[in-house]
């Protein structure tokens, strides 16, 4: 049974939004602080798009909520397929699961969509908190870059994803009746998800930033006053200069140590350092792409084919150790042939395309979700330029679940009336 329209208007429906509510504030508030802390919005949304499910309360999806659900289950359903031929049993199907498990959520929220100062609320205090507990790990514990409860590499990219996404409300923040607080609590998060970043050391995170600036000046920018655009530089300029200047938050010995890594692989002296060793990963992946283009070699092929290039002395021995190719599109193609980098493109092109439609809508708030549902992509592609992002299950949950969300406020009420 299917209904006219995406949102509940009556009073039956006061519930179950104020749950969408909740699981959205969840999803971002307590993502980086917490033990798998994204994991507990995620949760919920899905449980309740069961509910849906088994009593048919479905909401009528249009033509772009189904290019979204396709891109999700094609990505999905061909990583399964790599794992089932590769032979890797049941922990081959767990993290592309995820994407399938993204889709009762996706419906729930199109169903119920949450009040969106539940949801920028949370993402501002997910970048607070990330960047206080990266703080406290690195100056107050003293140690050498913030991890949270996860890898290092996904703590400081997550933190630096909702810094980002904090910048993306702003324009929803200006149009609220008590805008000040607003602005100032999302500009808050904003700092601290990037400081979170910063006090990591993931130097991924940061290459893409000039292309999260452009998209945001394209939201935004163009209907700013010169003198605003002018503020705006200087003081993008000025907190780098600061950040690089001092020494304790630790990205001056980041930057000088990938110079430093890229001249010594350059020289042939060391081909084993952080950077150096990512170089011969993609090496010898592409070396791997260039045998199997059309069906890859799988996880477990991949790992073998590195090895015995370590052992041979293709690549150097601590590159041969990795099971992937730190880069999420030479990973995918190696692995999974030409058609595991289409799927992966489509995850990321599509909704990114779909979003763009209305980065300069009317109503700001419409604005504000579209800028967040295109940088999401952007930033998972930064990623996955130096980490194999979707390896790892924060970053699916975090793409899957946040794609969910974005999209299901986006697509469930014409454009420019998202309230």
């Amino acid at each position: 049974m299917t209904y006219p329209s995406h949102a509940a208007t009556n009073k039956t429906a006061e519930l179950p939004s104020q749950l969408s509510s909740m699981a959205v504030f969840l999803l971002t508030a307590v993502c980086l602080i917490l033990p798998s802390g994204y994991s507990i919005g995620a949760v919920i949304l899905f449980l309740a798009g069961c509910g849906l499910l088994i009593t048919r309360r479905l909401p009528a999806l249009t033509k772009h909520d189904f290019w979204v659900i396709a891109a999700l289950v094609a990505y999905a359903l061909v990583s399964m397929l790599e794992a089932w031929w590769d032979g890797q049993g049941s922990r081959g199907f767990d993290k592309p699961s995820r994407f399938i498990l993204a889709i009762p959520a996706l419906l729930w929220v199109l169903r119920y969509p949450p009040k969106l100062a539940y949801l920028w609320s949370g993402i501002a205090l997910g970048g607070i908190s990330a960047g206080a507990w990266g703080g406290w790990q690195k100056l107050v514990e003293g140690v050498g870059r913030a991890q949270g409860h996860t890898h290092v590499i996904q703590f400081g990219n997550l933190s630096m994803l909702l810094g980002v996404l904090c910048m993306a409300g702003l324009g929803w923040a200006v149009i609220q009746r008590h805008r000040g607080i607003w602005v100032a609590l999302l500009l808050a998060g904003a700092a601290g998800g990037v400081l979170g970043s910063l006090f990591s050391g993931s130097r991924g995170g940061w290459v893409g930033f000039p292309i999260v600036l452009l998209v945001l000046y394209r939201a935004y920018g163009t209907q700013l006053s010169t003198k605003l655009k002018a503020a705006a530089l200087a003081a993008v300029v000025l907190g780098g200069v600061t950040v690089y200047a001092v020494p304790q938050i630790g990205v001056q010995e980041r930057v000088h140590q990938a110079f430093s890594d890229v001249a010594l692989y350059v020289s042939g002296e060391n081909r084993s350092t952080s950077v150096g060793s990512r170089f011969e990963m993609w090496r010898g992946a592409s070396q791997l792409i260039q045998e199997k283009p059309l069906t890859g070699w799988g996880s477990n092929g991949y790992a073998q084919a590195m090895a015995d290039f370590g052992e041979a002395g293709v690549i150097s021995a601590e590159a041969a150790q990795y099971g992937h190719a730190h880069n999420e599109f030479i990973d995918a193609f190696a692995k999974r042939g030409v058609v595991g980098l289409v799927v992966l493109l489509a995850l990321y092109l599509v909704p990114m395309r779909l979003f763009a439609r209305h980065l300069q809508a009317n109503h700001l708030a419409t604005r504000a979700v579209a800028t967040a549902g295109v940088l999401l992509p952007v930033t998972f592609m930064d990623f996955g330029l130096t980490q194999v992002f979707l390896e790892h299950n924060s970053g699916v949950m975090m793409y899957a679940f946040m794609l969910a969300v974005l999209w299901g406020i986006y697509s469930a009420q014409p454009a420019d009336t998202i309230n």
